[in-house]
């Protein structure tokens, strides 16, 4: 008996040793999270990571990339407790009007300032905000009448254009069109001097005896009155208008209604005129063509002084290379004046415009030579603008 007790207890601390090492540790029991997948069977791994829960891995989404932050918000001032809900917007414009200041000869007169001018709109005394010498570039246009009638001074014309062209500085930009019954554009926008040059070695033999003049002027206005800057046209032609489109009334309001345009005429009548005289005019019957050449001069003149240019009537073939010369010396010596009127309306009405030039003590501006002489001058600006409504 007590051989089996002893046997009896020595089975019973083996099985207890062995029940000790079957069972997991307590670290183990902390550190191995419960597992429901069968034995063998490989586990795909957690795309982010993280502990696993009862029926998987829980996969964390993907951290997203941090977008910047929304620019601030400007927030309107606070309008204050019983100011009305409205707003205003006013519109100040600006009338520029350039100036020319010659000598009866033609010779600009420098070194004026601010105070020597006065400029009145409809009678009222304007405020000049800006005032200085011209020296932008410029946009010109030859606009050459090319037929048949009188061609003989018009072929001198042209020869002596290339003084015009001569003058021109690499900033400018000039083109050239000729006209009969309609416009031809000879020559586009072009800052090369030979370009004018070949445009103008192109007009040698015209094909019709046609000037439509008016509806010329007036294409070449509206293409005009789509570029900024100063712009001029140089207007070589009878003035005679045959059968245009348009009426003398509706070219002359678009001359009007164009800003910053001025208009240099040359009237070819004159000379034809003296010509036809010394040959005995009346015995070849044209003396209503007399009077055509006579009431186109007056409306060449016209086109000039509405814009703020010059009119001339040469009488021989030589004066016009001078003319020429007269021509660019105007544009590139001009005062340019600026001002706010006081009827800001933007009304569509016609303003009329003069200029006045005053001495220092308020009378008027005496202009002398190097001897002392007193000299009589021209002052040269547009007789009047139209106040168009602002497009937006």
């Amino acid at each position: 008996m007590p051989i089996l007790a002893g046997s009896f207890r020595n089975c019973l601390w083996l099985l207890v040793l062995a029940a000790l090492l079957v069972l997991p540790s307590p670290a183990q029991q902390q550190g191995s999270p419960q597992s429901s997948s069968k034995p063998n069977q490989q586990q795909a791994p957690a795309e982010a990571g993280g502990p696993e829960g009862d029926v998987g891995p829980i996969i964390l989404p993907k951290k997203k990339e941090e977008e910047a932050p929304p620019p601030p918000t400007r927030t309107a001032p606070r309008q204050p407790e019983g100011m009305p809900d409205f707003s205003i917007r006013v519109d100040v414009p600006v009338v520029n009007v350039p100036v020319t200041v010659v000598t009866k000869e033609g010779q600009f007169i420098p070194g004026l300032k601010r105070e020597n001018f006065k400029i009145y709109e409809d009678g009222q005394l304007q405020q000049i905000s800006n005032f200085g010498v011209s020296e932008a570039p410029i946009t010109a246009v030859l606009l050459v009448e090319f037929a048949s009638t009188a061609y003989r001074f018009m072929y001198d014309a042209l020869n002596a254009s290339y003084t015009f062209a001569a003058t021109l500085k690499p900033q400018d930009w000039i083109a050239v069109i000729s006209y009969d019954m309609r416009s031809h554009i000879i020559s586009d926008f072009t800052q090369d001097k030979r370009e004018v040059y070949a445009a103008l070695g192109q007009l040698r033999i015209p094909g019709f005896s046609e000037t439509n003049l008016f509806d010329a002027l007036y294409d070449t206005l509206d293409r005009l009155d789509r570029i900024e800057g100063r712009k001029f046209v140089i207007l070589i032609a009878s003035g005679r208008d045959t059968f245009s489109k348009l009426t003398y009334d509706k070219v002359l309001k678009k001359v009007r209604d164009t800003p910053n345009v001025q208009i240099y005429a040359i009237s070819t009548g004159e000379a034809f005129r003296m010509w036809l005289d010394s040959v005995g005019g009346s015995y070849f019957g044209v003396q209503q063509y007399l009077l055509d050449l006579m009431q186109a001069d007056n409306e060449m003149n016209t086109y000039a002084k509405l814009t703020g240019g010059r009119w001339y009537k040469p009488r021989f073939e030589g004066e016009l290379p001078e003319i020429f010369r007269d021509v660019a010396a105007n544009i590139r010596n001009e005062y340019s004046i600026a001002y706010h009127p006081t009827n800001a309306k933007l009304d569509g009405t016609y303003r009329k415009l003069k200029i006045e030039l005053t001495a220092p003590d308020g009378g008027p501006l005496k202009v002398k030579d190097q001897k002392g002489h007193d000299l009589r001058y021209l002052v040269i600006a547009r007789e009047g603008y139209t106040a168009k409504h602002q497009v937006e």
